[in-house]
C-alpha cells in the first residue's frame, strides 16, 4: 500500500488555508505513515487578483519553526517532512541553486505553473490558440527549464496544463506529443531525477492521473525508477485522494516500489 502523500498545500501557501495538523489528522485517518508538507515558491509568479502583494513566496523563517514543531508533536505517530514545490522557469536556475541548498529540505519539487508568465488556471493562454497549442508549448518550455533549473528532485504534474484546457483531454494524449514528452522523460532520467504520480487529476475531473498512466509507463519503459505519489492537497480532505488507484496505475506500469525522500536522497517504499 502506499502510506505516504508527499504533494500538498498548507497555510504557507497562498492558495491553502489549511493548518499543517489538519492535513497531518487527516493523512492519519487515512493510515498513512508519512506527509511531506510541499508549500509553494513560484518565485515571479505575475500578479493575482484578490492577492495583496505577491504571490506564491515562500517564508522559511516561519515555516521551518512550525514544522519543527509538528514533527516533534507526532512523532512516533507519523513522520512530517519538510519540503517545497517550486515553480520553474528558465531564468530562475542561479536563483533556485543558492537558495534550495540553505535550507534543510527532505524534498523538492520542480513543477511548470507559468507558459510564458501566464498560469493555465486563469485562461488566458488558451486565448486565440487551440490546446494542442497550448499543451505542445508546454512540453517544449518543460524542457527548456529542466536545461536551466537543476536543484529539484522530481518534476510535477507534468501535464499539469490539461486540467484548464478548454476541452481538457479531447486534445490530448500521449501519442499526440510522444516526441517533445520523451525528451522531457530522457532529460529528467539522464538529470538522475525523478517524476511524480500526482492524483489531482482525478479530482479536477479528468479521469486520469498526472501525468496519464501513459506517461508514467512510458517513463518506466526509458529506464526510469524514482517516482512519487501525492494527492496535491490543499485542504485535509483531499490528502491521499484516491490513493488506491494509484497503486494499481504504478503496479499495471510496471513499478513495484513507489519513492519517498529524506534528506534529499530516494528513498523506496514497496508497493
Amino acid at each position: 500500500m502506499i502510506r505516504s502523500d508527499c504533494h500538498m498545500h498548507t497555510e504557507f501557501s497562498t492558495d491553502s488555508e489549511a493548518p499543517v495538523r489538519a492535513m497531518a489528522e487527516a493523512a492519519l485517518a487515512r493510515g498513512l505513515e508519512e506527509i511531506c508538507i510541499t508549500d509553494h515558491y513560484d518565485k515571479d509568479y505575475p500578479p493575482v487578483p484578490d492577492v495583496e502583494g505577491t504571490a506564491f513566496l515562500f517564508d522559511p523563517g516561519r515555516y521551518f519553526p512550525a514544522l519543527a514543531d509538528v514533527r516533534g508533536e507526532y512523532a512516533g505517530k507519523l513522520a512530517v517532512r519538510t519540503g517545497i514545490e517550486i515553480g520553474l522557469q528558465p531564468h530562475l536556475g542561479e536563483f533556485y541553486s543558492e537558495f534550495i541548498p540553505k535550507y534543510p529540505f527532505d524534498f523538492v519539487i520542480g513543477s511548470v505553473h507559468l507558459i510564458n508568465g501566464m498560469d493555465p488556471y486563469y485562461g488566458e493562454v488558451f486565448e486565440g490558440r487551440t490546446d494542442r497549442e497550448v499543451y505542445r508549448e508546454t512540453f517544449r518550455l518543460t524542457l527548456e527549464n529542466l536545461e536551466a533549473v537543476k536543484d529539484f528532485d522530481v518534476l510535477g504534474h507534468i501535464d499539469y496544463v490539461v486540467r484548464y484546457g478548454r476541452k481538457k483531454a479531447e486534445e490530448y494524449s500521449y501519442a499526440d506529443f510522444a516526441d517533445e514528452i520523451d525528451a522531457v522523460l530522457r532529460k529528467v532520467i539522464e538529470m538522475g531525477k525523478g517524476i511524480e504520480l500526482n492524483t489531482g487529476g482525478f479530482k479536477y475531473g479528468l479521469g486520469f492521473c498526472n501525468p496519464h498512466p501513459d506517461i508514467i509507463r512510458r517513463y518506466r519503459e526509458l529506464g526510469g525508477e524514482i517516482i512519487t505519489v501525492g494527492a496535491d492537497a490543499h485542504c485535509p480532505e483531499h490528502v491521499a485522494y484516491d490513493f488506491d488507484r494509484a497503486e494499481k496505475i504504478l503496479k499495471d506500469c510496471g513499478f513495484r516500489y513507489y519513492t519517498v525522500f529524506e534528506s534529499r536522497k530516494p528513498v523506496f517504499r514497496k508497493l
